[in-house]
């Protein structure tokens, strides 16, 4: 068995770390195509896209597989169609610019952006497309395959009121609040760049947090003579904003911008990538991940739609008084609609309901198809540039659609599967 007394850690990075900034350009890609194909003629089904970004000094390299509707294409000189690179470019110039960045080494107006899509591989593609007259069936011989194999995650516990584990909770928070203030201008913060790090330490009684023991922030700011003991007196209230009730150990460690100074951020300070993110992504550490990044692909593929659905299964599970805490775990191949294999762990907190309960009860109440999926959770839509920052759980479903796994409208259903099972 587990200890029950431990001491966690999480980590997150703002909107403005390099990596995560090419996780926006990506996914902003991607609600370009969903946007373009909802207001066109073009079926939302036949959306293909695996976007992968590289930022650097004042250069942004966007390359991928795609398919994309008309209203994105051009005709070349030679008479050949070709992507409009101009509308990629200028997707990507706009989340730069919401991010923040106007620095020498990395500006919005002035970054070369070079794009390096094609189409999507025909291989890869059989194993996805199926007729637009089968597209409502649940049959696996039917029904849309997989975009890949692949083994997804999803996690859900009481610790916080998001259903989210502590630690990862509060290294999100801490800089949400920062980026907010910085955007409205709220006084000395400011100051403060678009790049940062957060990292929280939390000691756990029982198998639940108890206080904080460590904090470690490291933040970008504009005057280059504020040093650490400044940087900690600006950022010190939203941190502790933050921790809201949990509570903040007497003898705590404080580590802000432990190196010194901070002036230099952004893909300008270090090279980014998309993808390279995945456990701030997810639940820090504290549950399994698959693998898959999320951003810059469409639902197609599983990595990103099946680990929605995962985190939407846990969360319903727990919030449906089921367990305390549940990981669920989705297993694909690619070209195959159903999963291969599905997994429940409850971690001994099952409130008279095993795993195997809950396994049958998932597959008797819910199509864990690729398009079962996507048509559950409405996924078909331009709602992905959000998810970029600050987590793709835990979040607040929105008007638009968007973080519709976070939802907990399951549980009835869950509860009448299990009883009729």
């Amino acid at each position: 068995m587990a200890h029950a007394n431990y001491i966690f850690t999480s980590e997150s990075v703002s909107e403005g770390h390099p990596d995560k900034v090419c996780d926006r350009i990506s996914d902003e890609i991607v609600d370009l195509i969903y946007r373009e194909a909802r207001k066109t003629d073009a079926d939302l089904w036949d959306v293909r896209i695996a976007c992968e970004t590289l930022a650097t000094t004042n250069r942004v390299v966007i390359a991928g597989e795609v398919r994309l509707p008309k209203s994105l294409m051009k005709t070349n000189k030679a008479g050949e169609e070709v992507i409009n690179a101009g509308r990629i470019r200028s997707a990507a110039r706009r989340a730069i610019r919401d991010i923040g960045y106007e620095q020498d080494g990395f500006h919005w107006k002035t970054a070369k952006i070079d794009v390096l899509l094609h189409s999507q591989s025909a291989d890869i593609a059989q194993g996805v497309d199926k007729s637009h007259e089968t597209r409502d069936t649940k049959s696996a011989d039917t029904d849309e395959g997989a975009g890949d194999q692949g083994i997804m995650f999803g996690y859900a516990c009481r610790e916080t009121p998001d259903m989210m584990p502590a630690p990862i909770y509060y290294s999100h928070k801490i800089l949400e609040l920062l980026s907010a203030a910085r955007k409205k201008g709220e006084g000395e913060v400011a100051q403060l760049g678009p790049d940062a790090k957060s990292q929280v330490s939390i000691r756990y009684e029982n198998d639940e947090p108890v206080e904080v023991t460590s904090i470690v922030l490291s933040t970008q700011h504009v005057d280059p003579t504020w040093d650490s003991k400044k940087v900690r007196s600006v950022c010190e209230p939203y941190i502790r904003e933050a921790m809201g009730e949990l509570p903040i150990a007497k003898d705590c460690i404080w580590y802000i911008n432990p190196t010194g100074k901070f002036v230099i951020g952004g893909p300008d300070g270090d090279a980014g990538l998309t993808g390279r993110k995945i456990i701030v992504d997810t639940y820090g550490g504290m549950a399994p991940h698959g693998g898959g990044a999320f951003s810059g692909k469409d639902t197609t593929k599983v990595d990103r739609s099946a680990a929605y659905m995962a985190r939407y299964l846990a969360k319903n599970v727990v919030a449906a008084k089921l367990a305390d805490k549940c990981t669920i775990q989705l297993a694909y191949a690619i070209g195959v609609a159903q999963p291969v294999s599905v997994y429940v762990n409850m971690h001994g907190t099952g409130n008279k309901v095993t795993e195997e309960q809950v396994e049958k009860a998932i597959r008797a109440t819910v199509d864990l198809s690729p398009t079962g999926i996507r048509k559950h959770l409405d996924l078909n839509k331009p709602i992905y540039g959000k998810t970029a920052a600050y987590g793709h759980f835990g979040r607040k479903p929105g008007r638009d659609g968007s973080f519709s796994w976070e939802k907990t409208d399951l549980g009835t259903k869950l509860k009448a599967a299990i009883k009729e099972g």
